[in-house]
């Protein structure tokens, strides 16, 4: 979806003058409104609002609504120990594993699904939704139409035109132009005020279809998707990079979790959220790490529904074209008014120097009375014809048709500007991943031992891999089912069902395939130290320890950075041996040979690691033994090589910008038509080190950049607006994607179901 840049945002937008300190935040308290909470509410303040905020637990007195429904805690004091970040009140409530027990819930089942207890929930600790605005009604539209000064100054000539009419030519005739000019101001109100409030409709469904957020969430024991607006306090929610905190919670378990709370306190550094610091607050950011979480406080008595209910919804920004376009036809309108004036005292002075040498100056009829009303009406006439009333609403309503058509194309336009500014687009840069490609991966290839083996689903895979040693097929399951952010369950219908991202999901078909067991896997071993995969470090690793008690690290991440950190290989006899220079000849031709064929890799490694590791120790990053490379196929998007020939034959410039390696980028961006004879790709390490001249002169040629981090991205789009004063596009799915989405002219937003870090800004 398209943004306007440098305009009124989503409710995040006016949060900078919101950017007081933590405790003052904390401290700020709204009462909530909520369906269904009332005949607890009554309750938990006579049971709450004498608690001292550093009471200890015996002070506090359960409200007896709350304890007939089986919990041992209300919603009031449950939002307290979150929203004041209460350490102590935490500690006198038996910590998060206390909150668990009182909410009647557990990390390892969550809440059960029960209807009966459901609705029990729900009544007692409300819904997650935020109350909405009132939609304005037609009416304020008309009325807002109205206050244009251009229409003003047409209402006081059709006043004027009606008088001077009626005094001259008597009724009906004499009111012909000044009706006419009331007719037309009518219909340009009541066009506008229709175009606009139909938009504001519009604009209300897309807030709702923005809002179709899902996440991952355990109850009665089985992992599944819910919408944001089912979870109900004591939730247990799977949280992972990205992912916005759906509400107020405590952090029960994760890993290497930081927060980017700057929505809320205007911080841009990350808080470390942990055992000791395990508050979570609605609104916020994943930014690194994942967690499970504990559902405390829903809807508006979180810390970002009671920031919601203090602000008031503006109107619709006009965009820069028709604030553009409303100063011209103000300043035209002025010009003709001046014109008018003049007319008007030239026409008069014509007849009192008549008069004059007439000599009957002093001697005035009701002939000349109705002569000076002819010349108001001329004057009137030079304003009513100079001013171009309809010049703002013709291009209101073509960018709201070009919206509309957008929209039927499944392009969500927030601001009308961005329509605008998308017709002078002269760049746009483009991720890979989820963009120009499906999302939806699978891995076709796989080089384990040295020896490379095409993976076909309707082939048995297990079969493939038949001669290795199952040594080598225990390492490489435990290193796929280990070293994952996904997961694999049985939903409630009783099949398996893999969850996670499409790159984890595909080297988890393929464990599976293998006939490894998720479960079985993970239960032999115990998870120490997980380092999620980030765009920058392009890797993820674990440390688990071992049924016998020794320690082993496992990591995957971009096949040329995982096999550099390897100075040992798993020969086809399951023997960890030396790499030698043709060995890794080989490793090196097999990632290219993948790459060629348009294939993400990954390497999969691991070391063994020395006794007493413990959580704080670093993950080591060299030593380690190369297990094996696979590689995913991510289909290209049906449509994008014509798209982007369209764009061409426009004078559009396409650049594929991804983390990729970069001969799999070139080769898709072959597939699409974006890489080109004489066309440049380039690695974001390679570009990071060019001089500012050397960028200056290299970045016109550039088509695709390869194995780029955020920031490399970010200095490609900042260059290409300032430097080369092209106004660029940004399109991307993913948090790695927002620096440069903030820093573009247009930023596109590609959603494939999940919520995203990007905001979509345009200038």
């Amino acid at each position: 979806m398209a943004q306007g840049r440098r305009r009124r945002q989503e409710p995040q937008a006016p949060l900078p003058l919101h950017r007081q300190p933590r405790q003052a935040l904390r401290g700020r308290r709204h009462e909530a409104d909520q369906p269904g909470e009332a005949a607890c509410c009554c309750a938990c303040f006579k049971g709450c609002a004498s608690v001292h905020p550093l009471a200890p637990q015996s002070e506090y007195t359960v409200p007896a609504a709350v304890k007939a429904a089986g919990y041992g805690i209300c919603a009031e004091e449950l939002s307290s120990v979150v929203e004041s970040h209460d350490i102590k009140k935490l500690k006198a409530h038996g910590g998060t594993e206390g909150l668990l027990s009182k909410v009647s819930t557990s990390e390892s089942d969550g809440v059960s699904t029960s209807k009966d207890k459901l609705a029990s929930r729900q009544e007692i600790f409300g819904i997650n939704k935020f109350a909405e605005t009132e939609a304005r009604s037609f009416w304020v539209f008309v009325w807002e139409a109205l206050q244009d000064m251009t229409l003003m100054i047409l209402a006081a000539c059709a006043f004027f035109s009606l008088v001077v009419g009626i005094a001259t030519e008597g009724w009906p005739k004499g009111a012909h132009d000044g009706l006419g000019i009331v007719a037309s101001i009518l219909l340009v109100v009541f066009v506008t005020a229709t175009s606009d409030y139909r938009q504001s409709l519009q604009f209300k469904d897309l807030d709702k279809e923005k809002k179709k957020i899902t996440v991952q969430v355990t109850r009665s024991g089985y992992r599944q998707k819910l919408s944001i607006y089912e979870l109900l306090v004591g939730d247990i929610v799977h949280l992972s990079i990205g992912d916005q905190v759906p509400a107020d919670g405590l952090f029960v378990s994760g890993f290497s979790l930081l927060i980017n709370e700057s929505s809320l306190t205007g911080e841009s550094e990350p808080v470390a959220v942990n055992a000791e610091n395990p508050f979570l607050l609605s609104g916020t950011k994943v930014q690194d790490g994942s967690c499970k979480m504990l559902v405390t406080t829903v809807g508006m008595r979180t810390q970002w529904g009671k920031l919601m209910a203090t602000l008031s919804e503006g109107g619709d920004d006009e965009t820069p074209l028709q604030v553009k376009l409303n100063g011209v036809a103000t300043i035209i309108g002025k010009i003709g008014l001046v014109f008018a004036v003049v007319t008007f005292a030239v026409l008069t002075e014509s007849l009192f120097r008549r008069k004059i040498m007439d000599g009957s100056y002093l001697s005035w009829s009701g002939d000349d009375a109705l002569e000076l009303l002819e010349f108001f009406a001329i004057a009137v006439t030079i304003v009513v014809v100079a001013v171009p009333e309809g010049l703002p609403l013709a291009v209101t309503l073509s960018l709201a048709f070009a919206m509309k058509k957008m929209m039927n194309d499944k392009a969500l336009v927030r601001h009308l500007a961005a329509c605008e500014t998308m017709g002078s687009a002269t760049s746009i840069c483009s991720d890979k991943t989820g963009t120009l490609t499906t999302n939806h991966m699978t891995v076709v290839k796989a080089c384990i031992c040295g020896k490379i083996k095409e993976v076909d689903k309707s082939s048995n895979t297990k079969s493939l891999f038949s001669e290795l040693p199952d040594s080598v097929m225990t390492m490489l399951s435990q290193s796929i089912f280990n070293n994952t952010g996904g997961d694999v369950v049985i939903n409630q219908d009783g099949k398996r069902e893999i969850l996670g991202t499409p790159t984890e999901t595909a080297i988890l078909e393929l464990g599976l395939s293998l006939g490894g067991d998720f479960q079985a896997v993970r239960k032999a071993t115990t998870l120490l130290k997980v380092e999620p995969f980030n765009s920058a470090k392009k890797r993820m690793g674990v440390v688990i320890q071992l049924p016998g008690g020794a320690f082993r690290a496992h990591c995957k991440g971009a096949s040329e950075i995982i096999l550099a950190s390897c100075s040992k290989y798993l020969n086809d006899q399951g023997n960890a041996v030396p790499l030698d220079s043709a060995t890794i000849a080989h490793l090196n031709a097999t990632i290219e040979s993948f790459a060629n064929e348009a294939l993400r890799t990954l390497c999969l490694a691991y070391i063994e690691v020395a006794q007493g590791f413990s959580a704080n120790d670093a993950i080591p990053e060299e030593g380690y033994t190369c297990i094996g490379i696979v590689g995913i196929k991510d289909p290209v998007r049906p449509g994008v090589k014509e798209s982007v020939a369209i764009c061409r034959s426009a004078g559009i410039t396409v650049r594929m910008v991804t983390g990729d390696n970069i001969n799999t980028a070139k080769a898709i961006a072959r597939e699409c038509g974006i890489l080109t004879e004489g066309g440049l790709a380039i690695e974001g390490p390679d570009f990071r080190t060019k001089s500012a001249e050397e960028m200056f002169k290299l970045i016109p040629k550039i088509q695709v950049m390869a194995r780029s981090s955020p920031l490399d991205k970010h200095t490609l789009v900042k260059n290409l607006r300032t430097t080369h004063e092209e106004v660029v596009a940004v399109t991307g799915d993913g948090t790695n994607d927002a620096p440069a989405l903030h820093e573009a002219d247009i930023g596109l937003a590609m959603g494939i179901g999940c919520e995203r870090e990007c905001r979509c800004h345009h200038s």
